[in-house]
């Protein structure tokens, strides 16, 4: 497997980030309907503003975080891309690997290199973005100088955030839920919303479940999943309109999976590193 060039890397990012705008991802942001004070022209130059930061070779991992995230609260004017960034960083660094391990393997080895320097470097940029539900915490608290490694500081997370948790698992959820629907068409509709649904469907969202607990993010999971077991059923129209339906009684209550949208982001690239590190 090839090592990938900033350049590709950064286009790539900017990819997925564009496809999963154009989705219909009930809740979230995207070109179909407004929600939640925000609009796709905000994530679209969020993405712009950090792709080079997520690409650059020389940063190691939270450096990497930091910068794109500072460049993305100037250019969004608020915090629009967080968790894509701190899953997508550990992927390009991956994808960038010289070596004969598949994608996997990299980004395991990346995972485990992970150390403090890391840790403040994210811990800073979290502060910044000030994501929604985030308060202080008895460990690892991003508003204080990191006492230990970024890989650590995320298993203390990973119980209840399932971004947190993609860092000790090796991102299984991402390579079980998310890639395998994207493996023939990374940025197409259908497969972004089906890897969307997949997230939403299964993991109570840990976005919803920060802002409104866990029991919300729950009862959101099941009526996803309810909602995804008709779809294969309708035509494409019908498809359209429930999924609308269900955007419209999401945002009604305030209920924005973004964490589920966030994990869609990170398997679209990933999807992409795969295709292109191996040529297929």
């Amino acid at each position: 497997m090839r090592a990938l060039s900033s350049d590709e890397v950064a286009a790539a990012f900017r990819a997925a980030c564009r496809a999963e705008l154009q989705a219909l991802k009930p809740g979230n942001v995207h070109v179909f309907a407004a929600g939640h004070g925000m609009e796709t022209a905000q994530f679209e130059r969020a993405a712009d503003a950090a792709a080079p930061a997520i690409a650059r070779t020389a940063l190691p991992v939270g450096a990497r975080v930091l910068a794109a995230v500072e460049a993305s609260l100037a250019a969004a004017g608020c915090n629009t891309n967080l968790g894509i960034l701190l899953l997508c960083a550990p992927l390009a660094a991956a994808a960038q690997m010289d070596g004969t391990d598949d994608l996997s393997t990299r980004l395991t080895g990346v995972l485990d290199g992970l150390d403090r320097t890391d840790a403040d470097a994210a811990f800073r940029a979290i502060a910044a973005a000030s994501p929604g539900g985030l308060g202080a915490a008895t460990e690892a608290d991003v508003h204080k100088p990191a006492q230990v490694t970024l890989g650590a500081a995320m298993a203390l997370a990973a119980a209840r955030d399932s971004i947190a948790r993609q860092y000790t698992t090796g991102f299984a959820d991402i390579f079980a839920l998310g890639v395998p629907p994207l493996a023939a068409e990374p940025t197409a509709r259908g497969p972004v919303e089906e890897a969307y649904l997949a997230f939403l469907a299964t993991l109570p969202d840990s976005h919803i479940a920060r802002k409104f607990g866990s029991e919300t993010a729950e009862r959101v999971r099941t009526e996803a999943e309810a909602l995804r077991r008709t779809l294969p059923g309708l035509g494409p129209n019908e498809r359209h309109d429930a999924l609308l339906a269900f955007d419209a009684a999401l945002k009604a209550r305030g209920l924005n999976p973004g964490t589920s949208a966030d994990l869609t982001v990170a398997s679209i690239f990933a999807a992409l590193m795969l295709s292109a590190t191996t040529g297929r």
